[in-house]
């Protein structure tokens, strides 16, 4: 009787063996649909909450977490959108938490939600006074994403304030100066960089910066004279040459910097901001 139960333990075990085997075998070529758990959804707040036992800095590291854990290589525009939602519930759980502002800064932007990434970093630059990081991002973003030289240059001062006095500082400060020679307003940028001269407390800055206020005007001026020059010939000069050579200005200007201006294939005067190229040998 014993050797009858063992015969069929065993027998058993064989079909059972096949039937995976063979199921195996079919998994292999069926269609798999790539399924990313982890941003299907975005629990409300008081859910997270609760589920936290109150803890709002517990709610913000298990919602952290599943932003750090997530596949985003694999991830469709949608599920980016609950990302966002994911990591801006964060910031407002934690306006502080570091990995999040971190991961959100390196994500968000290049995904098309831009908004939602700067709320995270300006929540982080109010919460985090010690860290120069956030208002720098957030600045950067202003100027790549959406081309406001003036906004980034504020931003980047807000950085340089959350750093201690001395060069690192400084050079947030001319980072944020040389920005704004891509204003559009050119005259909002001459106020800009007149205001960061007269607050700075070293001399040799404050008279680097009193020549960018130099250069500035006298690019405001020249896209004055090429404005008249577009008037009277009704077209705009491709060189600074002709604007001396119709009269509407008496010599080729100089830069305190010595690089120089030039007009781009557009007709528009612009600042050098490294050596013009030597002329083309002949």
């Amino acid at each position: 009787m014993m050797r009858v139960r063992h015969w069929q333990t065993g027998l058993v075990a064989l079909l059972a063996a096949m039937l995976f085997l063979a199921t195996a075998e079919r998994l292999k070529t069926a269609p798999r649909q790539s399924v990313n758990v982890e941003m299907q959804v975005a629990l409300p707040l008081f859910v997270q909450v609760f589920m936290a036992a109150g803890d709002r800095n517990l709610a913000a590291n298990i919602a952290a977490i599943r932003s750090l854990v997530v596949d985003n290589f694999k991830m469709k525009p949608e599920e980016f959108v609950i990302l966002a939602k994911v990591q801006e519930d964060v910031s407002w759980l934690n306006p502080g938490h570091e990995d999040n502002y971190y991961i959100a800064a390196a994500i968000l932007p290049w995904q098309g939600e831009l908004d939602a990434a700067q709320r995270i970093l300006a929540r982080a630059t109010l919460a985090r006074r010690f860290d120069y990081q956030p208002a720098f991002y957030y600045a950067f973003n202003l100027l790549h994403f959406k081309g406001d030289a003036v906004g980034a240059s504020d931003w980047m001062r807000e950085a340089a304030e959350h750093l201690p006095e001395g060069d690192e500082r400084l050079q947030m400060q001319n980072l944020a100066a040389i920005w704004l020679d891509k204003a559009q307003d050119v005259g909002l940028a001459i106020r800009v960089v007149e205001a960061m001269a007269q607050q700075s407390k070293r001399k040799d800055f404050r008279n680097y910066l009193e020549q960018r206020v130099t250069r500035l005007r006298t690019l405001q001026g020249l896209r004055a004279a090429a404005a008249r020059y577009q008037q009277r010939f009704d077209k705009p000069p491709v060189s600074l040459q002709q604007l001396v050579d119709a009269g509407i200005i008496k010599s080729l200007p100089k830069d305190p910097f010595g690089f120089g201006f030039w007009i781009d294939g557009k007709g528009r005067l612009m600042l050098r901001n490294s050596p013009p190229p030597p002329p083309a040998k002949k």
